[in-house]
């Protein structure tokens, strides 16, 4: 796997380079802000086909592989100082940027080639909706309650009441 690491990820400090992946050289490896990772980093190997997110929370380790067509598309975030062309997922935690600069035409042109290259569309981050809220899958929530079906519905029947008749009981 060849690795960008040299021009693009987690800038060093001092350093006035920002995120710029080149989207016709992939697979590629880099560095991520995470503000909930141990140290603030999470590696992020970007494919074709395929997305994976490796970080440590806590000291435990994790690898989350998503495939890319798991994504809703590709989005310009940000204001007029900074932008960013970003890899929307429907988890917050799980987007990736991909390009951070401050040039419109260039961020626009990149747009354009990172959603044909993933095959998803242009979103636009302006217009965009909250998201609908999910129903709960539960498929007996309508149902009467356990103790409630034991017992039956309607008007309590009579219970037979035999008279003059003798009791048989059986003994040992």
């Amino acid at each position: 796997m060849r690795r960008q690491t040299a021009t693009c990820g987690v800038a060093p400090a001092g350093s006035s380079r920002s995120l710029r992946l080149d989207p016709l050289s992939l697979p590629v490896r880099f560095d991520a802000h995470d503000p909930r990772a141990d140290g603030h980093v999470r590696q992020i190997e970007l494919h074709r086909e395929r997305v994976v997110l490796r970080r440590a929370v806590r000291g435990m380790q994790m690898a989350i592989n998503v495939r890319v067509s798991d994504f809703t598309g590709v989005a310009l975030r940000g204001n007029d100082e900074a932008q960013a062309i970003v890899l929307v997922h429907r988890d917050p935690s799980l987007s990736v940027p991909l390009l951070v600069g401050a040039d419109g035409e260039e961020l626009v042109e990149a747009l354009a080639i990172w959603s044909e290259l993933f095959a998803l569309p242009q979103l636009d981050e302006g217009a965009r909706k909250p998201a609908a809220r999910r129903r709960r899958a539960n498929a007996i929530r309508a149902r009467r309650p356990k103790f409630l079906m034991r017992r039956r519905t309607g008007i309590a029947r009579e219970l037979s009441v035999h008279r003059e008749e003798r009791e048989i009981i059986a003994r040992n």
